[in-house]
């Protein structure tokens, strides 16, 4: 044992959503259930101890007008740790954020690249924005950069029919999901309509963001390909918001965005009720604060997931969605304790006690 303080974790420490222990011990930065021998310098948590939570669509390093300063990039990653979110798939991202590796007090990222868009189909200074011919040596491209995900933008608003339309032809996107994966990549798509959403699926996807467009045809075939889906409801909710902002010159859009948005809840749960792996979300970055999981949680809860499953798709299912440990022997200590059973109350997420993070009390 080094000279490093030992933590003492305990109360009720929830590995996994049946399954919980008294008391774990952290020593050297990782956990341990076993109580070290000649302990000494030994600091006491007490509470109901979760994983660090995961925020598996977020952008640390994007604003509203593209890439952001490192101290910007920062103070996302931080308000994002405060809030309980230690691990982060970022989902597109313009800036290289591989300083915040070096970094142990930030949160953990996983990332997905840039964005990959159609030309003129996107918001401006977040993508690539290419064509077709190009696709497969771009998902090439962010594949190597990435950490085993790719960022597609799958549909977005179409000028010349003035609605949400596909980006990318199938047999284009077929290619290119193949290209990622034999390059041990996965691959990810934003989609907010339900147009793209077939081809895309059928083509190899692995993942879907937002999702606003799954009906009832298409919800069998992402449960039986085992295609998940990260609502971001706490996105979502702007919708009403942007469609009328653009009313006046797509008012065919803006009625599609606001059906979208009416029917949100009613998607996810359905989805959800036919085993299409749902994963919390909150699509920090851009245009949304960062610090937003618990209210994401929440919003899964108020579309009508049981609590446990909210607590799953931001803990223990995410983190092996992820491929990253949860309170595992031996594993880095990341977790975040709260005063009462979250199972109970979802909504004591975003007050954590403490926040531990590779082993420090941060918060």
């Amino acid at each position: 044992m080094s000279d490093r303080a030992v933590l003492h974790v305990k109360g009720r420490i929830l590995t996994g959503s049946d399954e919980v222990r008294d008391a774990l011990w952290v020593v050297d930065g990782r956990i341990s259930y076993d109580r070290p021998v000649g302990a000494h310098d030994v600091r006491t948590v007490e509470g109901w101890a979760l994983p660090g939570l995961v925020d598996a669509h977020c952008h640390v390093g994007l604003g509203a007008h593209g890439p952001v300063d490192r101290d910007v990039a920062e103070k996302q990653a931080l308000t994002d740790r405060e809030a309980g979110a230690l691990l982060i798939r970022d989902a597109g991202s313009p800036s290289d954020t591989r300083w915040v590796d070096d970094r142990e007090d930030l949160p953990k990222i996983i990332r997905a690249g840039r964005h990959i868009a159609r030309t003129r189909r996107y918001l401006r200074g977040f993508a690539h924005e290419i064509e077709p011919d190009d696709l497969v040596a771009y998902v090439a491209q962010e594949a190597r950069r990435g950490d085993g995900w790719v960022k597609l933008v799958g549909d977005w608003i179409d000028r010349e029919v003035g609605d949400l339309a596909p980006s990318w032809p199938r047999e284009a996107a077929e290619a290119a999901i193949a290209q990622a994966h034999s390059l041990g990549a996965r691959v990810t798509a934003h989609c907010f309509g339900e147009n793209s959403l077939r081809d895309l699926v059928e083509s190899g996807i692995d993942c879907v963001e937002h999702a606003t467009g799954l009906t009832e045809d298409l919800i069998p075939l992402f449960a039986q390909r085992g295609v998940a889906i990260v609502p971001t409801l706490v996105n979502i909710a702007t919708f009403p918001q942007l469609a009328a902002g653009g009313e006046a010159k797509f008012p065919r859009w803006a009625a599609h965005m606001r059906r979208l948005h009416e029917r949100r809840y009613d998607t996810v749960r359905s989805a959800h009720d036919a085993g299409i792996p749902v994963f919390v979300g909150t699509d920090a970055g851009g245009t949304l604060p960062h610090g937003l999981v618990a209210a994401e949680v929440a919003e899964l809860v108020t579309a009508g997931i049981p609590a446990v499953e909210a607590l799953s798709a931001t803990t223990w299912g995410a983190r092996a969605w992820l491929g990253r440990p949860g309170l595992d022997e031996g594993a880095p200590a990341d977790l975040v304790v709260y005063e009462t059973d979250p199972r109970a109350d979802v909504r004591v997420l975003a007050a954590p006690r403490r926040v531990v993070l590779n082993g420090t009390v941060v918060s």
